[in-house]
């Protein structure tokens, strides 16, 4: 088995942290992660990739083991956070890669996608939202009313999505069997993003979600113009980024291929082997194919 190696580097003097692991010269795949989490979420999948694949997951600033200047001196956006990412990966010379994105690892991967298309070998999205199709109005109703108007009146409510019990709904919503999600996830999420001043990160990005909306046709046309094979492999439960986002990849994406799975939002945690299991089928066909051509 490829050992994960734990790296840090340091990208516009801030020191970003990443997991790396499998052979330097095999093709290669870059995981983003979500909020609340960090490239923990990737711990078991990461192996499953090592042996065929060049992996990289690294941590966004403000979460994990990366920096986390505060707010009041870094200008936390999905833009600054994407061109940290990108710095990244110049440094270590990727220059053609798959993405695998999750929650907030999507507006940074599609970021990613749109400044170098000619990067982008292919995509897996696993409930990372790219269509207006996969907003669930309930959740995000909060969010975008903080978004327009910052402030007392509307900063409470998406303040409680820093708590225990809103990290662990995260988790353990839309699993039909909750004991198979370990406690330390949601454990492991709340301490960090109770790391002092780490709240005020989370609400400028909080605040910055809306900016990625007006990407999302940039995004489009890149996917019918591309021709980039896409994956959509998504827990049908999810009650933040609902399965119509997943299916939504097919109107754009030519042969794109989508699974819904009986999970929720992190479903690597309940159903890792499914969809691992689906990430190396696609990327050894679209990949092999790429080689082939």
């Amino acid at each position: 088995m490829s050992p994960v190696r734990h790296r840090t580097a340091v990208v516009d003097g801030h020191e970003i942290f990443y997991r790396e692991a499998g052979p330097a010269d095999a093709p290669a795949i870059v995981l983003l992660h979500g909020f609340p989490t960090s490239s923990f979420m990737f711990r078991e999948l990461i192996p499953l990739l090592a042996g065929d694949y060049h992996v990289i997951a690294p941590d966004h600033l403000g979460f994990g083991h990366s920096a986390a200047p505060p707010a009041a001196e870094f200008t936390y956006t999905f833009d600054a956070l994407a061109g940290l990412t990108s710095g990244l990966l110049d440094q270590l010379g990727l220059d053609r890669y798959a993405l695998y994105v999750q929650d907030y690892g999507a507006p940074i991967g599609w970021r990613l996608a749109l400044a170098h298309p000619e990067r982008i070998s292919a995509i897996a999205t696993q409930n990372g939202n790219g269509y207006e199709d996969g907003f669930v109005e309930s959740f995000w109703t909060d969010v975008w009313a903080y978004g327009a108007n910052p402030g007392p009146g509307t900063e409470p409510a998406v303040r409680t999505a820093l708590d225990l019990d809103a990290i662990r709904w995260q988790y353990v919503h839309g699993v039909p069997d909750p004991s198979l999600v370990s406690p330390d996830t949601w454990e492991h999420d709340f301490a960090l993003v109770s790391r002092e001043s780490n709240d005020e990160i989370q609400l400028a990005l909080f605040r910055d979600y809306r900016n990625n909306r007006p990407l999302y046709p940039l995004l489009h046309e890149f996917l019918r113009t591309s021709g980039v094979p896409v994956l959509a492999v998504w827990g049908r439960n999810d009650e933040i980024f609902g399965p119509d986002g997943a299916r939504a990849f097919a109107r754009d994406a030519a042969d794109a291929e989508v699974h819904l799975v009986d999970g929720g939002h992190f479903l690597l945690e309940s159903h890792l082997d499914v969809v691992a299991g689906y990430l190396r089928g696609f990327l050894g066909r679209v990949l092999d194919r790429a080689a082939g051509s």
